[in-house]
């Protein structure tokens, strides 16, 4: 394994706290009807959860992502370059879809990430807290 780094969403974290201790709050409350409400919380409880670390590796052959339930490769052999770069506030945190140009973002925190782009044009950026590190593990094992 030439690289392996996990960052932990902290916002999200205290976000998926803040939210349990609600809902334990409203469960303590008898005269509270919890039909849909407890169908509901668990699902917002669920997306949070899957989105509170990144974990980020390299293999000889692979750039791997996992987010929680959510997991994705990328093979070293398709990836053209890698550079650290800064992304913008509004560009939020989890996976999004930028337009123009089209670019894929995983970011669980912070604003800092690499961006990869494939051989095939298709662009990625991967949020992490430590940007120098992983530009620097990518653009070796993709050497």
């Amino acid at each position: 394994m030439l690289y392996k780094h996990t960052q932990i969403g902290k916002v999200i974290l205290f976000a998926a706290i803040g939210i349990a201790a609600l809902y334990l709050f409203f469960l303590l409350q008898r005269a509270f009807d919890f039909s849909g409400f407890t169908s509901v919380m668990l699902i917002v409880l669920l997306i949070l959860v899957s989105f509170i670390s990144l974990t980020v590796t390299i293999d000889d052959s692979h750039l791997h992502i996992a987010f929680g339930l959510f997991s994705k490769k990328f093979v070293l052999k398709e990836i053209a370059t890698a550079k650290a770069v800064k992304n913008k506030w509004y560009y939020g945190w989890g996976i999004r879809l930028k337009l123009n140009p089209t670019t894929w973002i995983f970011n669980v925190s912070g604003f800092d990430a690499v961006e990869i782009i494939m051989k095939n044009g298709k662009i990625y950026r991967i949020g992490t807290d430590e940007p120098q590190k992983l530009e620097q593990a990518l653009q070796q094992a993709i050497k």
